[in-house]
């Protein structure tokens, strides 16, 4: 790629979320060209737990958490967990983080998250239908699973709280539990979310999404966008065999965004959640829907011929080696739970861009608006996909989006 080329809008990313929002833009009748230098969608996009949760309203950082901070970020078997060696680099994304759990700060936050997420569900129905995915779109719902009665009881609080933000769910004891997930060795109850959607393979369905993509007429340069640069004729991105002018630029590069985020002028505390899941592969699934453990903090998700145990968080940036130990911790829940798995089939690890109120930054540069933001959705990335693309498509056509901006702006911290 040694001739410049030029474009009328560059999509750094090939997540999901770049993917839908370049398709977006694609059908609205402007040129567009991704540039990733990886497989689309085989990050975040493809080793998710597969659920399109828009219950999924609580913020990460809340009062509880903030009570809880010390111990869980410092115990190794802890859901959340923190690298020691990046507790120094981490210090003022945790401030900031703290901050945000405080009670006031917390509802808010839930609020703007329930307000996004409100429409994920039939927006996932339009894009599977059109991307030929919804075969692969499950609609039976997702469990939170408590495991003795004084967790029930503690759940009844906060599900009144989603209640109120508009999601749907029933609290169910042991034998209605067991009813709708025999598989599962007995527990005290669980909440059940019944319009919850999910993924069978979260990985086909970003490869049909990018199918759509491609045949939509959008380009895909695979190289690393490492410089930007707003200039006379446009915004120049550069980076090794890349060189692109775009008149717009939407930077979607997930976890790997907040480099360009800063030379477009805009400082996010943008950080990494390690994620992690393993596989077993099995011709008979275990479950009918993904299944939470909440104390747990993963999820085990019947996946197509094989079943995916995802989750648990652990700060520590881009550049340092799986933990064994968190693998390990994967190993040991799920096989709690299903004592007969055996040694899983493959591991995986993966970076969600991760920000401290747990909104994402969308909507364009202080700067100026020739660079726009979508990205640092945390764990809702794959819900939110449809939904970021419409307002990035409003932000474009230089439309009102229907949900406000200004929780999300860039220049909101």
């Amino acid at each position: 790629m040694d001739k410049p080329l030029a474009a009328e809008i560059a999509v750094v990313g090939a997540g999901v979320i770049g993917l839908t929002c370049a398709l977006r833009l694609a059908r609205a009748g402007h040129e567009v060209v991704l540039v990733d230098p990886a497989t689309p969608g085989m990050g975040a996009s493809y080793g998710n737990a597969g659920t399109i949760a828009d219950y999924a309203v609580m913020p990460v950082g809340t009062p509880d958490v903030l009570r809880n901070l010390p111990a869980l970020l410092f115990d190794k078997n802890s859901p959340l967990a923190i690298r020691k060696a990046a507790i120094l680099s981490l210090t003022p994304w945790l401030a900031r983080f703290a901050w945000q759990s405080l009670p006031r700060q917390a509802a808010t936050n839930a609020a703007r998250i329930a307000a996004l997420v409100a429409d994920a569900g039939p927006l996932w129905a339009e894009l599977a239908a059109e991307i030929g995915g919804t075969a692969i779109l499950r609609p039976q719902g997702a469990i939170y699973v408590y495991e003795t009665q004084a967790a029930l009881k503690a759940a009844k609080a906060d599900m009144e709280t989603r209640r109120r933000l508009g999601v749907s769910v029933d609290l169910i004891d042991s034998a209605e539990l067991a009813v709708l997930e025999p598989g599962l060795p007995p527990a005290a109850g669980g909440a059940f979310f019944r319009n919850a959607l999910f993924l069978s393979d979260p990985g086909q369905m970003v490869a049909h999404l990018a199918q759509t993509v491609a045949a939509a007429g959008v380009p895909h340069f695979r190289a690393r966008a490492e410089r930007l640069v707003r200039g006379p004729d446009g915004v120049h991105l550069s980076g090794p065999g890349l060189h692109l002018t775009a008149r717009r630029v939407v930077i979607a590069a997930g976890a790997h965004s907040r480099d360009l985020a800063v030379q477009a002028g805009d400082r996010v505390p943008l950080d990494t959640e390690r994620g992690y899941h393993l596989e077993w592969d099995m011709a008979e699934p275990l479950l009918t829907r993904p299944c939470c453990p909440t104390s747990r903090g993963f999820y085990l998700c019947p996946m197509a011929g094989r079943l995916r145990v995802a989750g648990t968080v652990e700060l520590g940036g881009l550049d340092a080696p799986p933990s064994a130990h968190r693998i390990a911790r994967l190993q040991d829940g799920a096989q709690m739970y299903f004592p007969g798995l055996g040694a899983p089939s493959r591991s995986w690890m993966g970076f969600r861009p991760s920000l401290p109120d747990s909104l994402p930054v969308i909507g364009p540069s202080k700067a100026g608006p020739e660079v726009i933001h979508a990205y640092g959705h945390g764990h809702i990335g794959l819900t939110l996909a449809p939904v970021t693309a419409q307002l990035i498509e409003a932000i474009v056509a230089g439309r009102h989006p229907d949900r406000t901006l200004e929780p999300l702006r860039p220049g909101r911290f």
